[in-house]
């Protein structure tokens, strides 16, 4: 057999990034990783079956996924009792959320807790009647929830989450401090520093005449322009395009006018970026401008907000990219903290951050990088 011959913490690098990928993602491929490593598959292969010996995750066709509760090939850690039982309402099962679900999940695995999974969706009549259907089984210890928290409707929920008799730990979500409840707790993304961030990278690329387009009725737009806004003002940056509407929900000839006329302004406005939430919506108008001759981003820059799935639009679009994992993680460990601690742990609301992923779309560095790998 080989043997290798490299520094231990090569591999223990590479492990790790490999952990990291799959707590990220959900499973990952022998081929892709090697590319991105620049090792061999075998290499990898080596790695993957290194973790699993140790019960870190499961070997599966080309790859492997996150440790499975089936997977009864090396003995894993002993099973823990059931704790708590915490049901966990999410407005999509289908964009955003799923990351946010692996995280809970793995959190609950580790720490004896039944994930009760219910998606809605950003109706406040459905999230209301889904979460009344999980408290009234009686056999709930707590919440974690993703409700509306604006209008009349989503303050009205938000009182009733508060007067619940569980405790309820929010998703990416925040009371609005008028409000002034005091038992509600949550996780969430900082998507107005997302927007200030944002802003700052377009800046940092020469980038004076810049627009938004954000996502109608989305509860992350307006948070995301706060940051925004107040950024563009103090970087002396100019936002002449600014536009609020859901280009996914518009039929064909109505999606193309919309976007054709968002283009139109840029072009009279010389402005060269645009902040787009969300993926879908920065997909979307990246393939219609290069369809009619734009060039990206020679002629305009492009930063994607939520980086689901921006990285495959061609060119490659620079996201902020929310820690969506880690937001189902820690919402499940605040929550059994709060169980476990009860009214000896004060309130505690918790904030991390987005993380620029810059790619091809903004230019810059990374940009000329490409081009020159693309002509050597």
């Amino acid at each position: 057999m080989e043997q290798s011959s490299e520094p231990p913490t090569f591999g223990l690098s590479r492990r790790e990034h490999i952990l990291d990928e799959l707590r990220r993602s959900g499973s990952v491929r022998v081929a892709d990783l090697a590319r991105e490593l620049g090792v061999s598959e075998l290499t990898i292969r080596r790695d993957i079956a290194h973790l699993a010996d140790r019960g870190l995750v499961t070997r599966v066709h080309g790859g492997a996924t996150l440790r499975s509760r089936l997977d009864t090939s090396v003995p894993g850690a002993p099973e823990r009792g059931i704790r708590y039982r915490v049901g966990m309402i999410v407005p999509s099962l289908s964009y955003y959320w799923p990351h946010i679900i692996i995280g809970a999940r793995a959190a609950a695995t580790e720490l004896g807790v039944q994930l009760i999974l219910r998606g809605a969706s950003y109706s406040v009549d459905d999230q209301r009647r889904q979460i009344s259907s999980l408290v009234e089984s009686g056999s709930l210890h707590g919440l974690i929830v993703a409700p509306e928290t604006l209008g009349p409707d989503g303050r009205a929920l938000l009182h009733w989450l508060e007067a619940l008799p569980i405790p309820v730990v929010l998703a990416e979500r925040r009371v609005p401090s008028a409000l002034a409840l005091t038992s509600l707790e949550w996780v969430t993304t900082d998507h107005v520093f997302g927007g200030s961030l944002a802003a700052a990278h377009l800046e940092s690329l020469g980038h004076r005449r810049v627009g938004i387009l954000t996502s109608e009725g989305s509860p992350t737009s307006w948070q995301l322009r706060r940051g925004w806004d107040r950024a563009v003002s103090e970087l002396g940056l100019d936002c002449l395009v600014d536009v609020d509407a859901t280009l996914d929900a518009l039929d064909g000839v109505a999606r193309e006018e919309l976007i054709a006329d968002v283009l139109r302004r840029c072009r009279e406005t010389a402005t060269t970026a645009l902040l787009i939430h969300n993926d879908p919506q920065a997909v979307l108008l990246e393939q219609y401008a290069l369809d009619h001759g734009w060039a990206i981003p020679g002629d305009l820059a492009i930063v994607a907000y939520d980086d689901e799935v921006a990285e495959s639009a061609e060119p490659p679009i620079t996201a902020l990219r929310p820690p969506k994992q880690d937001i189902g993680r820690l919402a499940v460990e605040m929550m059994v903290d709060r169980l476990a601690s009860g009214q000896r742990l004060p309130v505690r609301r918790t904030t991390v951050l987005p993380e620029l992923q810059p790619r091809a779309s903004s230019g810059g560095r990374f940009a000329r990088l490409v081009v020159q790998c693309k002509t050597a």
